[in-house]
């Protein structure tokens, strides 16, 4: 069976929960196979919650029925339907308890790329925040133009970051609370439209979903759990974007923030969170360099003519691993596991040996970068 097919079938089965579905495909290793056995899906994955089960057998028909639209709608509008296997769903956000079975992507942005960083704030900016989205985007591009851009689409904040990202020509996505066969708000349709040229646009959710509340807070989990940390531009004491930085911190994720006056409201959650020690102040792009201990060159640049090879013996599996970071001088241990496809004690193991020899060091969230 197609696992699109069956990933989207799955995700439909509404009486199972998030962290039993991300428990059952890390048991099972795919959708298609516990369509396969749905007679007895407990063969597949001994140790499942007997109320999963019960939900699989009296909804697995009709969640089929409604994957099928799902597919064929989005085969004729070019969406690709990434599965939770899928080498393009977002690594990062793969390793989260709460992940998505399934999602929905139009664009050309890679969602794996080697910094990915989401901004988000209040829907009620001020001048102040309009300026840090413009200043700031503009400011990073000079250092790393491919950085991807990740928000909500959302008035405020949102929409400034991402009409900055596309004016500083960087890829940016937004993530929705709905299906793809609808724009929210639609006064953003045509940045969004936009961005599926330099970017693209991010779901969960089947056509036909409207973007009620409790699904733009089901959506932060995807915006910081996709990202290497999360900086917040503007936020009153309460708000959406302080939910997305605490379930940042929840994935062990760096959250940021720009400071604002004392008695401005919409500075007010920033300034909590710095004091709060819950976020670290930053005022420029070098400001969020310097914290993610992100490099400007790659290896190849910082050594003299493999003089490494002189003074240091490496086995072949070790060189392979420096390669993939001279691509990228800072990923996430998973990412290496998936561009080797060696096991996640191996790759362990090696990048040990590797920060033993002092060619890698290891940063926040387990994200390695070759050492200077």
């Amino acid at each position: 069976m197609d696992e699109r097919l069956c990933s989207i079938a799955l995700s439909q089965i509404s009486k199972i929960s998030l962290h039993d579905l991300k428990h059952i495909l890390d048991v099972a290793h795919s959708a298609s196979v516990l369509f396969e056995n749905q007679t007895d899906i407990q063969a597949v994955v001994p140790d499942i919650n007997p109320n999963a089960v019960n939900a699989f057998k009296l909804e697995s028909q009709h969640a089929l029925e409604i994957a099928k639209y799902e597919l064929d709608y989005a085969e004729s509008k070019d969406i690709k339907v990434l599965n939770f296997f899928d080498v393009s769903y977002p690594d990062r956000l793969r390793e989260c308890h709460d992940a998505p079975v399934v999602l929905f992507y139009l664009g050309n942005a890679n969602l794996n790329t080697c910094k990915v960083i989401s901004i988000v704030g209040t829907r009620h900016c001020s001048q102040y925040g309009k300026d840090i989205c413009r200043l700031f985007i503009s400011d990073l591009q000079r250092y790393y133009p491919d950085v991807l851009i990740v928000s909500g689409l959302a008035y405020g904040i949102d929409i400034n970051a991402h009409k900055a990202a596309l004016d500083s020509n960087m890829p940016t996505v937004g993530v929705l609370a709905h299906g793809m066969d609808r724009i929210y708000p639609a006064l953003h349709r045509q940045v969004a439209s936009n961005m599926t040229n330099r970017g693209g646009l991010l779901t969960e959710y089947i056509t036909g979903t409207t973007p009620e509340r409790i699904n733009f807070l089901r959506r932060n989990r995807i915006i910081a759990g996709m990202s290497d940390c999360t900086i917040v531009v503007e936020s009153a004491s309460h708000g959406g974007s302080l939910v997305t930085a605490d379930l940042a911190t929840s994935y062990h994720r760096e959250v940021m923030a720009f400071p604002g006056r004392v008695y401005d409201k919409y500075s007010e959650g920033c300034n909590r969170l710095i004091i709060a020690q819950k976020a670290i102040a930053i005022q420029n792009a070098e400001d969020l360099i310097n914290a993610m201990c992100w490099e400007n060159t790659l290896l190849n640049n910082k050594t003299n003519d493999g003089q490494m090879d002189l003074f240091v013996e490496l086995s072949e599996d070790e060189t392979k691993i420096i390669k993939i970071l001279q691509e990228c001088d800072d990923k996430q241990i998973n990412s290496i596991v998936n561009d080797t496809g060696w096991n996640y004690s191996k790759v362990s193991s090696l990048l040990f040996e590797l920060e033993m020899k002092g060619i890698v060091s290891i940063t926040g969230g387990a994200h390695y970068r070759l050492v200077k």
